[in-house]
């Protein structure tokens, strides 16, 4: 019986330690593609940064350009840039204007 004891420490540290933190990030996962709305600014787990268009249930359509769209799956979301109601991210009007060079000028 004492020979079980460090075979069942280690199958509880493996669960405690990798198992049970990677099913917590996918149930969140889960949560925040479920949560999208359009007008999200979104990121694909491609490292395509886009704009929520239109939901649909399995897949999304997403503007990556002005007029340019892609149909995506919904799986493919890796995170939510910023959200449509959150006015803490909207950028403001004075920063990066064009020819506006914060830095030494060309020539």
């Amino acid at each position: 019986m004492l020979e079980l004891l460090p075979l069942v420490g280690i199958a509880l540290l493996f669960w405690l330690f990798i198992i049970r933190p990677a099913s917590r990030r996918q149930k969140e996962l889960g949560r925040m593609q479920s949560s999208l709305t359009v007008g999200d600014e979104i990121v694909l787990t491609s490292g395509v940064y886009g704009t929520v268009r239109e939901l649909h249930d399995g897949h999304l359509l997403v503007e990556v350009a002005p007029g340019v769209s892609i149909k995506v799956a919904r799986g493919a979301v890796g995170t939510i840039a910023s959200k449509v109601d959150d006015p803490a991210q909207e950028p403001d009007p004075t920063d990066d204007q064009p020819g506006s060079a914060s830095g030494p000028e060309e020539s």
